[in-house]
């Protein structure tokens, strides 16, 4: 089985400090790697995370403020140094296209790699390429800012006792997954009768928003939701001004959306003690826990039958 887990490279907002690097995070998940929102020093959390810079196939960004992607350029110039050959797909804001060529281009280099850009105007549906499903949701944040969805595929998978139960065995399987029935012993076997299908797990991101609709929509019943809290509570008058969220928000956003597990992230810089936010949010949603730099969560895949 591939890796499947959330590496975090940075957890600060819009100033790093002396143990949080700007916001950066890996999900390697089905023979991918899924870049989300790289800020300054990217690069360089990498190596102290000690996974190499090509596995990314993927970059995301939600919005163009510096701390979400002002790694992007020294990321696609070291996958450039690095001659890596597979395509790095892109997608981003449409409305932030400058800035998006201002950082792709921002030095000299000589460019090797394979850039697919996808510049997103509409919410709803990005792409599906048979490997993920990519949808985009509009946050409030002041500026054209976007929250992702990443699902897999929905796949089949069989039941043995079933299988053997109707006497379905050896080639006879890949026989009946590719007709749908088979007469065995006289009898009619479906495919339904020895197999289910397991819904694909999901992956949702929400950073730098109010609390509004879209940030609920985009993280409905997903596996993990990876959501900002800037503030906590008590600056949330803050949060407001700066349009952001509290530990508080995000967990009621989590609930609301029936997200599985909730990590927080993007903390101002104010803060010392992330213990606070993790108390904060699970009074309202107990499977909630703190991201931090370097921190690596499992996304375990669940076979969960209907």
């Amino acid at each position: 089985m591939s890796v499947r887990d959330l590496t975090i490279l940075g957890c600060s907002s819009q100033q790093p400090t002396r143990f949080r690097n700007h916001g950066a995070y890996l999900l390697r998940w089905n023979d991918e790697g899924l870049l989300f929102d790289p800020g300054e020093g990217t690069q360089r959390q990498f190596i102290y995370a000690n996974v190499a810079p090509t596995v990314v196939n993927r970059i995301f960004i939600s919005h163009f403020h510096g701390d979400h992607c002002l790694g992007l350029g020294s990321i696609l110039m070291r996958l450039n140094l690095d001659k890596v050959t597979h395509p790095i797909h892109c997608y981003y804001p449409a409305s932030g296209k400058k800035y998006f060529d201002r950082l792709r281009y921002g030095t000299i280099y000589h460019e090797r790699i394979n850039v697919v850009e996808h510049p997103v105007s509409q919410a709803g549906l990005v792409e599906d390429d048979g490997h993920f499903r990519i949808e985009a949701a509009f946050l409030e944040h002041g500026v054209e800012n976007i929250g992702w969805r990443v699902t897999e595929p929905d796949t089949r998978k069989f039941d043995i006792d079933k299988l053997n139960q109707h006497k379905v065995r050896g080639p006879l399987v890949k026989e009946l997954q590719e007709k749908g029935r088979l007469i065995i012993d006289g009898k009619e076997v479906t495919l339904d009768e020895v197999s289910w299908i397991r819904k694909g797990d999901s992956f949702a991101i929400v950073i730098d928003t109010l609390p509004c609709q879209s940030a609920i929509d985009i993280a409905h019943g997903a596996n993990i939701l990876l959501c900002e809290s800037t503030y906590l509570e008590e600056h949330k008058d803050l949060a407001m001004m700066h349009h952001h969220m509290t530990a508080k928000q995000a967990a009621t956003i989590a609930k609301q959306a029936q997200a599985k597990q909730l990590i927080l992230t993007h903390f101002s810089a104010r803060y010392q003690n992330l213990k606070l936010f993790e108390t904060e949010a699970r009074s309202i949603f107990p499977n909630t826990f703190i991201a931090d730099d370097l921190i690596t969560f499992p996304f375990p895949k669940v076979n969960v039958k209907p």
